[in-house]
């Protein structure tokens, strides 16, 4: 009989689910595809029942429900800062208490609670007991989704983030089924909150801006660098650093930074309902860009020169800056490098199931092979299911086979449609790769500007990713690697760039935007870098296909993807939320599965729910 174990991150933010069938992960799925809550930190009921469903199994299949992380070791945290550092931040503790005493600290009854009510759902007539309840630790959950599903024998682990109980950075050595903890940092000197404090202090969300500091700093130059480190940090040679509190609020505050921080850039905090981005921004975010990859490349050197081992595995919100992870790859420090899909905190639950299953359990691993199966983890739709949708839309649609949508959707891509694209399983994890995506032209020096401000509302500066032909990324990129998950960031080809002229390099900021780099303008960055998915064949056979046909017509491998949604909103998950999503943006096509709609020979489409940061966007 086969060992179901169910892994659940929740209460914080992005929670999720992980079913796990023995050794393999057979779904994953984030609550907020459900809810339309981005990163929708409540239990994941409806990703747990999903995943249930899915499998035709109920509560008394499983065997474990483990939860990511130990709430009490992250209350014990939270008591001993406030203590150590009273009367200040008695405002920031009163609220936090506030939220620990009703509920934090009863995680364990609100869990059994809501699996109560999942019983009652699936199995109404049935009162046998629920499943055991366990909890692993952040950093391990961390670890272990790094590592169990990577397609290492043995391996260097390094977890970097906000903060798990205790530990922002920790590094392990991962062997067959064994993980052993080796290096940690602890609270409150965080890489990750680290770079959320620049993300506040230049306007963004803390939490979901992370990707717009980053996409914003090859627009400045790192002026700041040497005061960051020589002032905010005390660095080491080994990577290892302790923070400088008296300029960070984020300990026993209510924000992030404080006026010592503001004042020591001459700047205040940026008002993004207010102030526009301007060159300080864009060098601040270059500087701590600068900074965090000189933190990374010094931990990974010093770890891997201490343990001789070639292989790295890394999880964490820090593992999602690709720009970092791209100068590992680069300067040869490991042999290979395995990032997980899923590297914050969605990941957890999957890190908890199979650290239950490996590490606690001793089980063996039989397959060193990849085990995400490319991400593609989530719900899938019916033929039937999206036609009976589409006619309770009243949309109006075409059938046809898989060929002929390879085709046509080719056609389109080349004459400069964009395409919104659903098929096969959903993506766990915060990249769309070819399964609820946007799709559109590259070679097009015009699509940036247009899907940031008319389909994706968002800021104009910010990059677009490519997807690339396994086979071909060599011959457009600074990179013979893979690159499934759009981990990694590398250069575009010196023969396909433009070289700037001597006025062109003149420009700064913003300005950059208009200069055509390369000839495949749309995803290449002011610094002709791109953040790049490798397409194979093994893992999404269908969207492979496509950028076969649209290479036969172009002679061009590459798609611009970014995930099929607007600002603010999560990653689409059914026909509904794709069909208005379509309707209420500039995208042109709509494909679903094999069911193709054209915007223009639908009917008027009236939207109650009118989006307030669609009526707000402000075009910079």
């Amino acid at each position: 009989m086969a060992n179901y174990i169910i892994g659940i991150s929740c209460f914080y933010h992005d929670s999720a689910v992980t079913l796990i069938n023995d050794k393999e992960i057979i779904s994953a799925v984030q609550e907020e595809r459900f809810t339309r809550v981005k990163h929708d930190s409540s239990f994941p009921i409806n990703s747990m029942i999903y995943c249930l469903k899915k499998h035709n199994l109920t509560l008394n299949n499983i065997e474990a429900i483990i939860y990511y992380e130990k709430p009490f070791l992250t209350f014990e945290r939270l008591l001993e800062t406030y203590l150590s550092t009273a009367p200040r931040g008695i405002r920031s503790f009163i609220s936090a208490m506030q939220v620990w005493l009703k509920k934090k600290l009863f995680i364990k009854s609100e869990i059994k609670n809501k699996l109560k009510l999942i019983q009652k759902e699936l199995t109404p007539n049935d009162n046998k007991n629920l499943p055991k309840l366990l909890f692993s630790e952040h950093h391990l959950s961390h670890a272990a989704s790094a590592f169990y599903p990577s397609p290492f024998e043995n391996s260097i682990i390094l977890c970097m983030d906000g903060v798990g109980e205790w530990a922002t950075t920790s590094a392990w050595v991962g062997k067959e089924n064994e993980i052993k903890p080796i290096w940690e940092l602890n609270f409150p000197h965080s890489l990750g909150l680290l770079y959320s404090a620049f993300t506040y202090y230049t306007g963004f969300k803390v939490n979901s801006g992370e990707y717009k500091l980053m996409g914003l700093a090859p627009y400045g130059k790192p002026k700041y660098k040497d005061l960051i480190i020589n002032t905010l940090m005390d660095l080491k040679e080994d990577g290892s650093f302790k923070l400088n509190m008296k300029f960070f609020n984020y300990a026993t505050g209510l924000t992030m930074t404080n006026k010592k921080f503001s004042d020591l850039f001459g700047h205040p905090v940026r008002n993004p309902k207010k102030d526009l981005l301007k060159d300080f921004h864009m060098d601040i975010a270059a500087s701590i860009q600068s900074v965090t990859e000189e933190i990374v490349i010094r931990i990974t050197k010093n770890i891997a020169s201490e343990y001789k081992i070639k292989n790295l595995c890394l999880a964490g919100g820090v593992a999602l800056n690709c720009v970092a992870n791209g100068k590992i790859l680069r300067q040869k420090i490991f042999d290979d490098i395995w990032i997980q899909p899923a590297a914050g905190d969605a990941g957890g639950s999957l890190g908890a199931a199979l650290a239950y299953w490996h590490h606690e359990l001793k089980k063996p691993r039989e397959n060193f092979q990849d085990q995400m199966k490319g991400a593609y983890l989530g719900p899938k739709l019916s033929e039937k299911n999206v036609e009976d949708q589409l006619k309770k839309l009243k949309a109006r649609y075409t059938k046809k086979s898989s060929s002929e949508i390879s085709s046509i959707v080719a056609k389109e891509l080349s004459n400069g449609k964009t395409v919104g694209w659903f098929q096969g399983r959903m993506e766990f994890g915060p990249r769309a790769l070819g399964g609820r995506s946007i799709l559109a032209d590259p070679r097009s020096d015009k699509m940036q500007k247009e899907l940031n401000l008319k389909i994706k509302f968002r800021e104009s500066f910010r990059p677009f990713a490519p997807s690339v032909l396994r086979e071909e990324v060599s011959n457009w990129f600074e990179l013979n690697y893979d690159s499934p998950y759009m981990l990694l960031v590398a250069d575009v080809k010196r023969e396909k760039q433009i070289i700037m002229s001597e006025k062109d390099k003149k420009l700064f900021g913003i300005d950059k935007l208009n200069i055509k780099r390369s000839s495949i303008p749309a995803i290449t960055h002011v610094d002709y870098s791109a953040r790049i998915q490798t397409v194979h064949k093994h893992t999404n056979d269908r969207y492979y296909k496509l950028l076969l046909k649209f290479e036969k017509i172009t002679g061009c491998p590459n798609l611009i993807n970014t995930s099929f949604n607007v600002r603010g909103e999560p990653i689409v998950c059914s026909p509904e939320d794709s069909y208005r999503c379509f309707m209420r943006t500039g995208i042109d096509v709509l494909v679903l599965n094999n069911y193709i709609l054209y915007k223009e020979k639908q009917p008027k489409f009236k939207d109650k729910k009118i989006d307030k940061q669609i009526l707000n966007f402000t075009l910079d």
